[in-house]
């Protein structure tokens, strides 16, 4: 897992060739929606990209986590099929009932059922390199999904030269970056995570449980603000000093938003006393997504090592696939 984490930025040069060099086939239909169907480290992208791309993209972007699509769906839906593997049999599902709706389907895989589906429906397809786990290639997904949406249309392709520039952004800190990730691991040892994040992050947020999840084998919880000061807020008059609180603070959160974390730094330190914040580098929504997601990714792995244990086994849910492909 550690070659994989460090990877990040090669794998990001690596992704951005594969969508300059694959083919595209333009479609007539106008699209009216884009729906990301992926489940894991398949389907985080989707959040992830529709958080970054709303203040340009004037159709609606929405994800789904599930084997069945909403009602809207039909043949002006541009459904994007993330699976890494090509066999999550709730995106095959998912997107065998967009074909059947008419919608307009492109794959990002690097192969199984996915990819030969790809093939007989002529949908356009984004093959990417398969033999690791899904979580530990997210910017495999990521880089295509931004391919796409530039490729039909729906955002301006000068998002692509930024995108080139992420590696050395990347690379520039990685020492920093290291240093940063070991902290936060340490302060978090033998407490519960919990992450939070501003709105406009909360993929990104998503994407920090899901990794501590499945590298750090802990149990984790999330939320965002504002929404968190509305809610959760009240219910940390049950919490304790096991809960190790971290904000990821960005120069783009809503000014109104930083401040609700101001506030609520002080009712939090009356239960517990580790209160963590990182800032999230780089001057755009881009950079800083990147820098928080690479972060992360040491984040987990430092906190697996610490432990002692194997960031990369995945024991259960290797099971649980194993008992699902047992029900007809």
């Amino acid at each position: 897992m550690k070659e994989l984490v460090a990877s990040l930025s090669n794998q990001i040069r690596e992704a951005y060739k594969i969508g300059e060099n694959t083919s595209f086939s333009a479609t007539e239909k106008p699209i009216h929606a884009v729906l990301v169907c992926g489940l894991g480290g398949s389907g985080i992208g989707g959040k992830i990209i529709s958080q970054l791309v709303k203040n340009e993209l004037r159709i609606p972007f929405l994800c789904i986590n599930d084997y069945e699509l909403p009602a809207w769906v039909n043949e002006n839906t541009l459904i994007i099929a993330s699976s890494y593997s090509g066999n999550t049999e709730e995106t095959i599902a998912a997107v065998k009932e967009g074909s059947k709706r008419g919608s307009e389907i492109v794959a990002i895989t690097s192969g199984g059922t996915m990819e030969e589906l790809a093939n007989q429906n002529g949908w356009n397809k984004f093959i990417v390199p398969g033999g690791e786990q899904p979580r530990a290639m997210l910017a495999y997904s990521l880089v295509q999904q931004i391919y796409i949406l530039v490729r039909y249309g729906l955002i301006d392709g000068s998002i692509l030269t930024k995108l080139a520039e992420i590696p050395a952004f990347l690379d520039v800190d990685e020492e920093a970056t290291r240093e940063e990730a070991m902290r936060i691991a340490v302060a978090f040892n033998g407490k519960r995570p919990i992450i939070y994040g501003g709105n406009d992050f909360e993929g990104i947020v998503v994407r920090w449980r899901q990794q501590i999840n499945e590298n750090a084998k802990e149990l984790v919880w999330h939320h965002v603000f504002p929404e968190m000061t509305h809610n959760e807020l009240v219910g940390w008059a049950g919490g304790s000093n096991n809960e190790a609180p971290i904000f990821l603070k960005s120069s783009l959160n809503h000014p109104r938003t930083a401040r609700r974390w101001e506030i609520a730094k002080p009712i939090l330190a009356e239960r517990t006393s580790t209160i963590l914040e990182t800032e999230a580098k780089g001057d755009s929504k881009l950079e800083q997504d990147f820098y928080l997601i690479h972060l992360n990714d040491w984040i987990s792995y430092f906190m697996a090592e610490i432990k002692q244990i194997d960031a990369v086994e995945v024991e259960v849910i290797s099971h649980l696939k194993s008992e699902m492909a047992k029900m007809k």
